[in-house]
Order: C-alpha cells, then structure tokens, then sequence
C-alpha cells in the first residue's frame, strides 16, 4: 500500500551520513546500523544537491545525534522500499502513515506530522461538498492505483474514480478540467504546483476526507529497547522545540504532532466566536490537564475520524466517547463524565411512529453515523435498513426533508446538531428508547496505564470537591 503521491525514483539513491554526537542514552547504539528507508515525497523527504532534505531527514539526523548512532537513508520506490523494510531485520521505513492494515506489520515510532487528506478542484470552482456522499456525485475523481488514499474511497464505495499515472498527471487533468475532484495532501499538492510554476491557490480544498499520522515504521526484528531510546529521542525534539522548527521550516506551521494526541468532535465540544474549542467536555479535560501540570492542544474533527485513529495509534485521547460492550475492550477510560439516552427521532408531523425495536427494523430507512455507539448496536441487532452518514447535520437534513424515516441520537448532542442544521428541537419527536449510557473519556489501548490512571485520580478529585458539578452546572443548567 503507497502512502505518498509523489514521482518515483527510477534508481536507488543511498545517502549515508557519519555523526558527530553526544550520547544522551542509557543504551550504546553505536555500533547499531539501520537502514532508513524513504521514497521522495517533498517537503518531507528529498534529495536537494545530492544529499536527503526534507522534515524527516532532518528530524532524523537530530534523533540519531541523541542516540550517537550512524544512519544512512535509501531513497527507493515504495513498493521496493516498503517489501525491504519488511523482510530487513534493520529496516526502517519512513514516513509512513499508521493504519489497521499496517499496524501489527512493524513497530512504530513517532508521530513526528500530521496529514489531512482532502478534495481539491481547479479554482474556481462551483463543486460544493460537505460530505463524502456529495463527492460520490460529483463526476469525475482522479486517483492513483493502490494508494492508501485510493484504497480508502474504494472501500467507501466510490464508483466515479479516474486512474492516473501520478501525482503531475493528477494536477493536469485537474486544471485541465479533465477531472473535477483530486484527492491528495496540502504540502504535495503545493509541491506539485510548484514544480510547474503554480501556486497552491490554483487549486481549492473542498473537503476533508480523514487524518493520517506519520511515523518511522521500524521491522519486527528491531531491538524493543532501541525502538524506546528512538521514541524518547522523538519526543525529546518535541519538547526542546526542534520538531516546531523543522515543521514551520518544511511545512510552513507550527502545528505538530504532541507527545499525547488529544481529539475531540463537536457538538458536546464546538468553536465559539473566538475561534477557540470549548464546551462541557473540553472544560472537563482542560481542568485535569491543569491539575496534572500537562498541556496539550485540543484537536476538534470528526467523530469517524477521530475514532479510527483511536483505534490504531499510541498516546492518543478521544473524548466524549459512549462506554458499550462492543467497545470496552477497544479502549481504555476515564469517567464517566456524563449520561445520555439514545433515541429513535422522528420529524414531527411526519405520521411516521415507533413504539418498539420491531418498529424500527420495519421502517424503510433509519439515518445512522458512522461509528457511533448506536450505529454499532443496531448493526449488532440485525438492522437491515440502516442509512450511513460521516456527519451528524447531513444524517439530521435528510430526516427534515423526509429521506429518511428516523434518525437515531442521544437526547444530550441532538439538539446542537438540529441547531446547525436550521432546525429547532420541536421539530422533532423523540419517539423510541434504544438505550441510556454513560460518556468518558477514551484513550487508545496502548497509551501508558500510569497517565490514564493520573487523569482518572485528578477526575476523581474533581468530582469530590465539587469542580465536576460546577462544570456540569455551566453547561447543562
């Protein structure tokens, strides 16, 4: 599976680099010879007069400075480069986005950035998407066979995908008006466009498909220990600002990936007038942070997004998340901070009625999210009439326009989202209980005991000396 969208070399390149370095790890890895290897994706790897540039050569070079170990880095094509870094006991390969299929391939290191992947049409444009249903009508999408990115939308269904050779030939056709939409990353496209004399304003990001996170993927064979000194090493560049310059040199931010990810979706948690993310949730986590002397930024994206990258990587924090079954072992949790009942939503007036499970599973349609609790439940039940959505307003217009007979939400996010979708929460009924629960705060599998134990104990204080209802009183008077 590719993961950048860039040229391929037609030779191998090797790059190889002695440091001169103080030794700041317990271990001695000097003598410890891996083979990092890359594919050219600018800015993030690159050969500029014949030496690796790039954020991660770079980063690279400050790791290995820390760990006083020699590297030399292979720029290869990425199949080549991807099967090596499999099968060589010291292969590295990187960057690489951390997905399900890749997961339990090798061991990993990082994150060192962050990569939305969006729409992009040829400016200007009168394409206007808001979903990836809207996109599966738009009439022509340029892909490349057997990227990550390609992979994805054939699995969500896509049916309008047009094959290109390359990234070059995805960016002709799309000023060209060969293709409407190109899905691809904002420091690619700019590269691309920069390559033929372009700016990045020839071209307007619609939508945002998902969010990768990159990493140094390491072989099965590589040391646990060497793979700990290189993550400290990672996040030592984190927290001496070294990281911060070298993503504000190559990527032009100063948004990077933090030693904890912490994402959260509206609706409990939104932007207010300012801009800044706030709401019941948000006060919650910002308040244990403070307690435990820890700051990290507040990522607010979607519910599907955020959920899967829960699910596949390390020291990452979700909130709120529903505590179920089918979830309990998935994660690990810190609450609850809160109780919702789900319900069967109707439109009022609709004359459409729901007294019991039956009723529902008779109904032509039922709009559902995405990875959200309930979706997981009635898939569980046998649902068959199930219609699927990304975002909660989309799933909300299609039941006050009568697409669907029934929209199934907790009593506690449903009227925020009848809010930014035009409507008053009269205009529903809630007609069907499916279930009560209750919310936490969710951590990824693999992000340390100690720290989720640390957020719990301070929750817990929280709670008795009154801060809790304090906040809860706030929001919900």
């Amino acid at each position: 599976m590719k993961l950048f969208l860039n040229a391929i070399l037609l030779c191998t390149v090797v790059v190889s680099l002695s440091l001169e370095a103080c030794k700041k790890s317990d271990d001695d890895w000097s003598k410890t010879t891996l083979r990092f290897i890359s594919e050219e994706y600018k800015p993030f790897n690159f050969i500029e007069d014949s030496r690796a540039s790039g954020l991660a050569p770079d980063l690279l070079k400050a790791i290995c400075s820390e760990l006083k170990m020699d590297y030399k880095i292979e720029f290869l094509p990425w199949e080549e480069g991807y099967n090596e870094a499999l099968s060589a006991d010291n292969g590295v390969l990187f960057t690489t986005a951390l997905n399900s299929a890749r997961k339990d391939l090798f061991k990993w290191a990082g994150p060192i950035a962050s990569l939305d992947w969006n729409f992009y049409a040829a400016s200007p444009t009168s394409i206007s998407i808001s979903s990836l249903d809207d996109a599966k009508t738009v009439g022509k999408i340029g892909v490349i066979a057997d990227y990550a990115i390609e992979e994805y939308l054939v699995d969500e269904g896509f049916t309008n995908l047009v094959y290109c050779t390359d990234v070059d030939d995805c960016i002709s056709k799309l000023l060209s008006s060969e293709i409407d939409l190109f899905p691809s990353d904002p420091y690619t496209t700019e590269a691309a466009l920069e390559s033929i004399g372009k700016t990045i304003y020839a071209v307007t990001s619609l939508y945002t498909i998902k969010t990768d996170l990159l990493y140094f993927a390491f072989n099965k064979n590589v040391s646990d220990d060497l793979i700990t000194d290189f993550q400290k090493a990672i996040d030592l560049t984190k927290e001496n600002g070294t990281l911060k310059e070298l993503t504000k040199k190559y990527l032009k931010t100063s948004d990077f990936p933090d030693v904890l990810q912490v994402y959260t979706e509206q609706y409990l948690t939104f932007r207010d007038n300012q801009g800044q993310i706030t709401g019941f949730g948000t006060d919650i986590v910002q308040e244990i942070m403070k307690r435990n002397n820890t700051y990290f930024d507040i990522k607010l994206s979607s519910w599907s997004n955020g959920y899967q990258l829960a699910l596949v990587n390390p020291n990452f924090c979700l909130f709120t998340m529903d505590r179920t079954d089918i979830r309990e072992n998935l994660f690990q949790w810190v609450g609850p901070i809160g109780t919702n009942t789900t319900w069967f939503y109707t439109r009022a007036g609709s004359g459409v009625t729901i007294n019991s499970l039956d009723d529902a599973q008779k109904l032509t349609s039922v709009g559902t999210v995405n990875s959200w609790f309930s979706t997981q439940y009635l898939q569980e039940l046998g649902f068959t009439n199930l219609v699927y959505n990304n975002q909660p307003v989309e799933m909300a217009e299609k039941l006050m326009s009568g697409q669907i007979d029934a929209f199934v939400c907790s009593d506690v996010t449903f009227p925020n989202i009848l809010k930014d979708a035009g409507y008053d929460y009269s205009a529903v009924t809630p007609f069907f209980s499916l279930m009560s629960s209750d919310y936490y705060i969710a951590f990824s599998k693999t992000t340390p005991v100690d720290l989720v134990s640390k957020w719990q104990v301070v929750l817990d204080s929280m709670k008795s000396e009154g801060i809790y209802n304090s906040i809860h009183q706030k929001w919900f008077p």
